[in-house]
C-alpha cells in the first residue's frame, strides 16, 4: 500500500462500538442504574460494590460508567456528561483514575499486594476506581490479602467486583460490599437495543436478521450483538436446521432409523454433535411450552415464533414423551463431555427415547403405559374401516325357569369357530399342582377363550342335578377329564367364591363318569369341608360346559386314614372363625400347613412313619 493512501479506519465489533456510556443506556437493569445514579448525584457512593450476573448483561460497562461520574467535571444528575478530557479518557481505556484487573489471569497474593501497595496513591481525578473483573477467580490467600484494605480503604479509592459466579466468591468479601444483581436482558428490551444498534450504524440486515438474533442472544447483549454482526456480514439467516426438524419428527413417530439418519446429515452438514443437541433441546423446550401452555407460551418465551410444523410434530410426541426426551438429551450432554466419541452417546439417547422398551427406568415405564393408555382409548372409540360400528356386548339374562308341566328343554348350543388342533391347552390349577402331565388333544365342547361364567346369572342348579340323562344335551359331546381339568384351572376357578378356592385347592379331577366329574381330596376331612361347597362348583362347570354336570368327591387312593367329620358339622372349636381363612392361606401358599390341629400335618407324620418304621417324633422345649 503506497504511504500516501489512507489507511481504512479500524473496524470495531458491534459490542465493542455500542457499549452504554450512561447510566440511562443500560438496557433491562434500571434497578442497578438508579441506585447507581443517585449515590453519584447524592455523594452516598460506597467503597466497595459486587456486581454479579450472565455474561453480557452490562457488568464491566456499568462500573465503567461509575467511574466516569466519579470523575467528571460536568456531572448532571448523577450521569456524566461523556465530553470532558476525564470521560473521554475512561472511554479511550487511557485513565489513569481507572485500574481494570482481570483476576482470571492475576489471581495470585502477589497480584492483590502489588494492587494493595498501589491504592494509597494518588491520582489526577477526584476517585480512583479498581474494576477487579472475575473476582471468584482469585485464590483463597489473594482474597484474604484483599480483605483488609477492601474493608477500609483509602477516602478517595473505590472498588468494583464483578463476578458470573457469585456463590464462589468468599463470604467475608461479600460482606464488605454492596451487592448488586444483575438481570437477563428481557427480550423486548434486547430487541430495542439492536434495531437502535442497526439503525446508528447503518445495517443492511436480511428480514427475521433482529428476531434470529433475539433468539439465539438469550437474554445477553453482547452475544445478540455478535449475532447481529455475523448476520450483517453474511446477509443471510441461516438459522433453520432440517436436521433439527428431522429429529424431532422421529423422535414424536419412534422411528430410530430416521432419527440416525438425521444426525448423520446433520454431522456431514459441518454442524457439531454438541451443538446439535443444544438445538434438539431448544426445539424439544418450544414443544413443550406450546403443549403445557398454549394461551401463555409467547409471554412466557418471546422468542418461541410460530412453527406449524414443530407443532405438529410435539402435538404427536406428546407431553409425557416431550419431558422424558428433554431429560435424557440433558442428561446425555454431561455424558458427552467425558466420552470417547461424543455421537455414539447421542446415538445411544435417541435409541432409548424412539425405543422404550430398551430401557426399564421410571420415565420409560410411564411412556409405555401412556401408549398403553391411548391405544385403550382409541380401540373403545374406533371405527372399523367398512364404516360399521361394532355392536355392544348385550349383558347376559337370567334363563327362566320351566313351566312345571312342560319338560325343560335344552338351550341352543352356542356358536363358536373351530380351534386349530395345533394350539395347545393351558393348563394350570390343582393339575399343575399335582405334577399330571395332561396329553396334547384337542378342546371338545368348549369355546376358546370363553369369558368365566357369571354365577348371578346361572340357571337353577335344579336344572342341572338329579338324574338328568346324557341324551338331553341334544347329541353335544360330554367334556373328558382333561377338558374339566383345562376348564377349572383356566376359567372356572376364578369364578366361584374363596371358599370354594380354599376347600378345592388341594385335590384334583381324577376321572369322569357319565356326567359326573369326580374330584379326588388327601382325606374325609377335606371331603367333609369341601361338601359345603359341592353345589357351587358343580353349578359352575355345568354353565361353563352348557351341560348338566355333577361333582362327587372321593379320597385320593393311597391318603392317610385320618378321622373325617360328620358332614355338615362345623369346623373344630379351637380353630372357629380363622378355619376359612386358614384354608385360603393354605390354598393359596401364603402359609404351610402346620397349625396344631391341622389334618396336613397328621398326614405328613403319618407318610414319615410309613417310610421310617421306628422313627420317634421329637419336640422341642
Amino acid at each position: 500500500m503506497d504511504k500516501d493512501t489512507p489507511r481504512p479506519a479500524e473496524w470495531r465489533s458491534l459490542y465493542r462500538r455500542f457499549r452504554p456510556q450512561r447510566f440511562e443506556q443500560l438496557y433491562g437493569q434500571d434497578h442497578v442504574a438508579l441506585a447507581l445514579r443517585n449515590a453519584v448525584r447524592d455523594s452516598k457512593v460506597a467503597h466497595a460494590y459486587l456486581f454479579s450476573g450472565p455474561r453480557g448483561t452490562g457488568k464491566t460497562s456499568s462500573a465503567r460508567i461509575l467511574a466516569k461520574a466519579l470523575n467528571c467535571e460536568n456531572v448532571s444528575d448523577g450521569e456524566p456528561c461523556n465530553e470532558c478530557d476525564s470521560c473521554l479518557a475512561v472511554t479511550r481505556g487511557a485513565s489513569f483514575d481507572v485500574h481494570e484487573l482481570d483476576a482470571a489471569s492475576n489471581n495470585g497474593v502477589d497480584a492483590m499486594r502489588d494492587l494493595v501497595a498501589r491504592a494509597a496513591l494518588s491520582t489526577p481525578g477526584r476517585s480512583k476506581v479498581y474494576i477487579i473483573d472475575e473476582v471468584h477467580m482469585l485464590s483463597t490467600a489473594a482474597s484474604n490479602a484483599l480483605l483488609k484494605t477492601l474493608e477500609e480503604p483509602p477516602p478517595h479509592v473505590v472498588f468494583v467486583l464483578a463476578t458470573t459466579d457469585p456463590q464462589k466468591v468468599l463470604p467475608t468479601i461479600k460482606s464488605r460490599t454492596q451487592h448488586f444483581e444483575f438481570r437477563l436482558i428481557p427480550p423486548e428490551s434486547l430487541e430495542k437495543l439492536l434495531n437502535e444498534v442497526a439503525t446508528q450504524a447503518a445495517l443492511d440486515l436480511p428480514e427475521g436478521a433482529v428476531d434470529l438474533a433475539v433468539r439465539r442472544g438469550r437474554g445477553s447483549a453482547r452475544d445478540a450483538l455478535s449475532v447481529l454482526d455475523q448476520v450483517a456480514a453474511a446477509g443471510i439467516t441461516d438459522d433453520a436446521s432440517p436436521a433439527i426438524s428431522e429429529l424431532v419428527r422421529a423422535l414424536a413417530h419412534r422411528e430410530t432409523g430416521a432419527a440416525f439418519a438425521a444426525l448423520a446429515q446433520g454431522l456431514a452438514d459441518g454442524r457439531d454433535v454438541h451443538r446439535l443437541t443444544v438445538d434438539l433441546i431448544e426445539a424439544l423446550r418450544r414443544g413443550f411450552l406450546l403443549l403445557a401452555a398454549p394461551a401463555s407460551a409467547a409471554r412466557l418465551d418471546a422468542s418461541l415464533g410460530s412453527n406449524d410444523a414443530l407443532e405438529a410434530d410435539v402435538r404427536e410426541l406428546g407431553l409425557v414423551r416431550s419431558v422424558r426426551a428433554i431429560e435424557v438429551l440433558g442428561a446425555t450432554q454431561v455424558d458427552m463431555r467425558t466420552s470417547a466419541d461424543p455421537r455414539i452417546t447421542l446415538e445411544v439417547a435417541l435409541a432409548r427415547l424412539t425405543h422404550p422398551e430398551v430401557e426399564d427406568s421410571p420415565g420409560a415405564l410411564l411412556e409405555r403405559i401412556e401408549r398403553l393408555e391411548r391405544r385403550v382409548s382409541e380401540l373403545t372409540s374406533a371405527t372399523p374401516r367398512d364404516g360399521t360400528r361394532t355392536a355392544p356386548v348385550p349383558a347376559p339374562q337370567p334363563a327362566a325357569e320351566p313351566a312345571p308341566e312342560t319338560a325343560a328343554e335344552p338351550a341352543p348350543e352356542p356358536v363358536s369357530e373351530p380351534r386349530p388342533e395345533s394350539a395347545p391347552v393351558s393348563r394350570r390349577g390343582s393339575e399343575a399342582r399335582s405334577g399330571s402331565v395332561l396329553p396334547d388333544e384337542p378342546d371338545q365342547g368348549r369355546e376358546v377363550n370363553a369369558p368365566p361364567p357369571d354365577l348371578r346369572t346361572m340357571p337353577a342348579l335344579g336344572a342341572f342335578r338329579g338324574n338328568t340323562p346324557a341324551t338331553a344335551t341334544a347329541g353335544k359331546p360330554l367334556p373328558t377329564r382333561d377338558d374339566i381339568v383345562a376348564a377349572w384351572g383356566d376359567k372356572v376357578m376364578d369364578s366361584v367364591s374363596g371358599k370354594a378356592r380354599s376347600r378345592l385347592g388341594v385335590g384334583r379331577f381324577v376321572a369322569i363318569e357319565g356326567n359326573v366329574a369326580i374330584f379326588a381330596l388327601p382325606n374325609e376331612s377335606h371331603v367333609a369341608a369341601a361338601n359345603q361347597v359341592v353345589d357351587e362348583v358343580a353349578a359352575a362347570l355345568s354353565a361353563h360346559f352348557g351341560l348338566p354336570l355333577e361333582l362327587r368327591l372321593d379320597v385320593e387312593s393311597g391318603g392317610p386314614a385320618v378321622p373325617a367329620q360328620a358332614v355338615g358339622e362345623p369346623p373344630p372349636d379351637d380353630l372357629g372363625d380363622d378355619y376359612e381363612l386358614l384354608e385360603e392361606m393354605r390354598s393359596t401358599k401364603v402359609m404351610p400347613h402346620s397349625s396344631g390341629n391341622d389334618v396336613g400335618l397328621s398326614w405328613a407324620k403319618e407318610r414319615l412313619l410309613e417310610a421310617f418304621p421306628g422313627a420317634e417324633e421329637v419336640k422341642g422345649k
